[in-house]
């Protein structure tokens, strides 16, 4: 595995990522965009990106913050607060933008943590170039949002949460439901932030380990480039 910034322009300033990589590379490598929790691209993060790589995806985490990382959750609250979600948005689509350029790939996958769950369900409905999602615990967004999910989305939930509560959860499942979108919803008898291994207060292995291997399915399942069959290929294009 190895590691770099990306570098690049937003609408409001410089942006970077870091990026995972695996030792080797070919067309058919698949690609990930991991979005922090609220405390910021932090080791963590990083730790989560890098365990892509090992699974063999290149994983691109941008920096929503712009090198701030926050040493407590009343500054990381402020931080969240005071982020716009255009320009979180900003930051993710160019951080897109820019991989597709340097890596070659065509289509990702999108992942978050807490505020990164909501920036990856949001950018499922916003963003181009996304062909799967899998938010965890991340804040559902309202119907007409929802309405323009471009890909599949498997969202991951803790049914002790107190702040994507089951409410919220079902509110999207029935939105889910009502306007027939790709979304298949896995909860967890454990609370916010059970993924987090850095919180041993929080954290649930048993939850992690399946949730994770559940993921990995899935990007693998839907990121897959399918070539076409001879019968689909238009001859004009060739002769």
């Amino acid at each position: 595995m190895k590691t770099e910034t990306l570098n690049f322009d937003n609408a409001k300033g410089a942006g970077n990522a870091y990026a995972a990589l695996p030792d080797e590379t070919n067309d058919e490598t698949k690609a990930v965009i991991v979005i922090q929790e609220y405390w910021g691209l932090n080791d963590h993060i990083k730790d989560i990106a890098n365990r892509y790589a090992d699974e063999g995806f290149i994983a691109i985490a941008p920096d929503l913050y712009r090198g701030k990382i926050a040493e407590s959750s009343e500054e990381a609250s402020k931080m969240m607060e005071s982020l716009e979600l255009e320009d979180g948005l900003d930051t993710i689509k160019n951080a897109i933008t820019t991989a597709q350029s340097k890596y070659g790939i065509a289509k990702f996958g999108i992942t978050g943590f807490c505020m990164g769950g909501t920036y990856a369900l949001q950018a499922a409905c916003k963003l181009e170039g996304l062909g799967a999602a899998a938010p965890f615990y991340g804040d559902v967004p309202d119907e007409f949002t929802l309405k323009g999910l471009k890909c599949p989305v498997m969202f991951i939930s803790a049914t002790k949460d107190k702040w994507i509560n089951p409410e919220k959860v079902g509110e999207l499942e029935r939105i889910a439901k009502a306007n027939i979108l790709p979304i298949e919803s896995f909860k967890y008898e454990a609370d916010h932030a059970f993924f987090n291994d850095t919180r041993p207060e929080v954290y649930d292995p048993k939850a992690a380990k399946d949730a994770w291997t559940k993921v990995i399915t899935f990007f693998n399942e839907n990121l897959t480039i399918v070539a076409p069959k001879l019968n689909e290929i238009n001859t004009d294009d060739i002769f």
